[in-house]
């Protein structure tokens, strides 16, 4: 099998550029992802808005040259722990590699960025019927978020604008 490799991406780098395109398509398209495709102007747009967000951060896996996972990040603030924190916003392996720990390695880079960056936490969503990506996630040592014993998880909604 060849040689897995985890790099922080550079968006100035095209073969990054064109990777996250691809990859972030793929898993737009995944069932477990948005279920169609990126749009084209979407496609097109990506890497410059990524580029223009202040406070992104992309780790792309390579196996073999071809790039077969991303986890797009954001830097954010943790207000109850006046520290900065890392929010996984997108966690991605191409469907044929799932299963090689390809996205433990990019959990693992993530976190081991965070910690460089004195980060507080990792935080993250999933869809409640991808039990895989729960399973991995449990693994990694994730947890739905409780802030107080007895209040419930927490929940994640969403608006659109």
């Amino acid at each position: 099998m060849p040689t897995m490799e985890i790099v922080e991406a550079d968006l100035d780098c095209v073969a990054h550029q064109r990777a996250v395109v691809e990859l972030i398509d793929a898993y737009a398209a995944d069932p477990m992802g948005n279920g169609r495709p990126l749009a084209p102007q979407v496609r097109d747009n990506l890497v410059d808005g990524l580029r223009r967000h202040p406070t992104t951060l992309i780790f792309l896996a390579f196996q073999g040259g071809r790039a077969v996972g991303i986890a797009v990040c954001f830097l954010g603030f943790s207000t109850f722990h006046a520290k900065p924190l890392v929010n996984i916003h997108d966690l991605a392996v191409v469907a044929d590699c799932r299963g090689r720990q390809i996205g433990r390695r990019l959990l693992d880079a993530v976190a081991d960025k965070a910690r460089h960056l004195h980060c507080c936490k990792l935080t993250l969503e999933v869809q409640e019927n991808n039990r895989r990506a729960r399973r991995l996630y449990e693994a990694a040592g994730f947890a739905q978020a409780q802030y107080q014993e007895g209040t419930g998880g927490s929940l994640f909604y969403a608006k659109p604008l």
